[in-house]
Formats: structure tokens, C-alpha cells, sequence
């Protein structure tokens, strides 16, 4: 045999391993994936058997946390530094500078309940050359929210807004191979004026309802309450301080879903982790960038 042949019978036998090489890795990506999607919907898919439903401890213990932050973050914003960065000199400059940091909230307080899981997760971005009266005039407008937060924001639109009591509805949806998540929700916020340069607001949501097969032709809005639980309930608790050249904002977000298995924890988990991450990251990324467009500015 010829080295021509020779070369030419290595350079194929190649292409095939580097093809089974291929498909393999994504067989492989493929069978994780479905993990990720078994455990988080523990295998009660609406199309596979009867919905979950969220339960009374669940929720009972949801409700206890919710109190607990509640009444420490209005504690909070009577005291001094209003905000939590400003204990860390070298983040709060971070954040001056541009940087958006996004941690978890550190708490005795058990974030594990009864069959789910809470998730608590807190951020900061600094807003120049604006002030409170226009980064309000964005985070207020309701109807807007699915073009500035897409696309994890879908459709969003005011039901009321009476002083600085606002009622909205809003559907979320995140894609990931093998599942696209998705809830209609209704909201409540309220904002509160602590003085000249201190503003915080509370939104949580009212109710959640999941929706099976979303943006197919068999598209259903489930029942509250019921569903695979990626989202069961929303509470966010945001700050804005007024500076000298521009405003603060640090948002803590938190949520209730269901729990995953302690078998697929390892992989579940930090997944979980990187997406809650991302949405707070996101958000306040895209009130950014909305507020200065708004406000004629080019950047941070």
C-alpha cells in the first residue's frame, strides 16, 4: 500500500473518531440534561401524571421567611449605612466603578422547607448621572418591562397603580435544552420614600400560575399552585440611595420552588445557582442600560 493511501486511510479513520467522539459528547450532554430536567420537575410533568401542588407546610414556611426578611430589611433602612455594600468599602467602589457583584444572602435563617427550596440572592449596580425620580419612572413602568427585560420577561403590563401602590401582571419565561420554563404571575409593589436620597420597595408576588407548553399550540395556564414548581412564589426587596453623581440600586431577590433530590443534588444545584445568579445579574444589568437610555446617557 501507498503512503498516499496510507495518509489518506489514517485522515479518514480520524474524521470517524473525531465523529464518535462527537456524538458521544452529546449523548452524554443529553443524558445530564435529562437529570437536570427529572429532578427538577421530580417526574411530575403534567403530560406524564397529575400536577404537584404546592403544599401547606411549604408555604407556611415560605410565609415565615418572607416575615423574617420583611422585618429585617424595614429595620434595615432606619439604620445607617442604608445600604449593605456600603459596609464593604472595596465593593461599593466596585459597583461605582461599574461593576455588578451578586451574592447569596448568608442567613442562620433555614432556606431549606418542607419539600422546596428558597432561594435568596442579592445584588448592586450603580446608575450614573441619574437620579431616584428616573430610575423610579423605569422600575414603575410596567408596561415596558418586556422590552427592556427580555427575554426572560415575555409580557408584562400595569393592572393599578394608586400613590406608590402598583398592582402588574407579568409572564417569565427561561429556556434551557430539553425544557422551557414558564409562569403568569400577578404582582404587588409598593414603594416607600425614606427621605430626600433613600428610597426602598417591596414586591411580591399575589398569584402563579404555571404554564404547560409554552408558546406551542397546546399552550395551558395551569391552575395556582399546581405544575412542575420551578417558581412558586416571588418576594424582592430593592434599595436605591441618591449619591452626588448618580444612584445606587441593591436588589435582593428571593424565591420559593420546589426541592430537588438529594441524589441529583451535586448536579442540580449548582445550575440552580448559576441561573438565579444570572436573572439578578440581568435585571439589574437591564435597568441600567434602560435608565440611561432614558436619561440620553451612553453608558456606565
Amino acid at each position: 500500500m501507498s503512503s498516499g493511501t496510507n495518509r489518506y486511510q489514517h485522515r479518514t479513520d480520524e474524521i470517524r473518531l473525531n465523529g464518535a467522539l462527537e456524538r458521544t459528547t452529546k449523548a452524554i450532554y443529553s443524558c445530564l440534561m435529562l437529570i437536570v430536567l427529572a429532578s427538577l420537575s421530580l417526574f411530575s410533568s403534567p403530560v406524564r401524571s397529575a400536577p404537584a401542588e404546592l403544599k401547606e407546610q411549604t408555604l407556611a414556611a415560605w410565609d415565615e421567611y418572607v416575615h423574617w426578611l420583611s422585618s429585617r430589611s424595614e429595620m434595615r433602612v432606619k439604620q445607617s449605612p442604608f445600604l449593605g455594600i456600603s459596609e464593604l468599602p472595596p465593593r461599593r467602589a466596585e459597583v461605582h466603578a461599574g461593576y455588578i457583584p451578586v451574592w447569596q444572602q448568608a442567613t442562620d435563617h433555614s432556606k431549606k422547607v418542607p419539600q422546596g427550596l428558597i432561594h435568596d440572592w442579592i445584588g448592586a449596580v450603580f446608575i450614573p448621572k441619574t437620579t431616584i425620580s428616573e430610575v423610579l419612572a423605569v422600575t414603575r413602568n410596567y408596561d415596558l418591562y418586556a422590552e427592556i427585560y427580555k427575554p426572560a420577561v415575555v409580557e408584562a403590563k400595569e393592572l393599578s397603580s394608586v400613590g406608590l401602590d402598583d398592582r402588574f401582571s407579568m409572564t417569565l419565561m427561561h429556556k434551557a435544552p430539553l425544557v422551557t420554563a414558564a409562569v403568569r404571575g400577578e404582582y404587588e409593589a409598593r414603594y416607600v420614600q425614606v427621605d430626600a436620597n433613600h428610597w426602598y420597595s417591596i414586591a411580591k408576588s399575589t398569584r402563579v400560575q404555571a404554564i404547560q407548553n409554552f408558546g406551542q399550540p397546546d399552550m395551558r395556564v395551569l391552575p395556582a399552585d399546581q405544575g412542575p414548581g420551578y417558581i412558586w412564589r416571588l418576594y424582592n426587596f430593592a434599595r436605591f440611595e441618591q449619591s452626588g453623581d448618580g444612584v445606587y440600586i441593591e436588589l435582593e431577590a428571593v424565591g420559593l420552588s420546589r426541592d430537588v433530590p438529594i441524589l441529583f443534588r451535586w448536579l442540580v444545584d449548582p445550575i440552580i445557582e448559576q441561573v438565579a445568579r444570572n436573572s439578578v445579574h440581568a435585571s439589574l444589568e437591564e435597568t441600567r442600560k434602560a435608565v440611561l437610555l432614558k436619561c440620553g446617557s451612553g453608558g456606565a
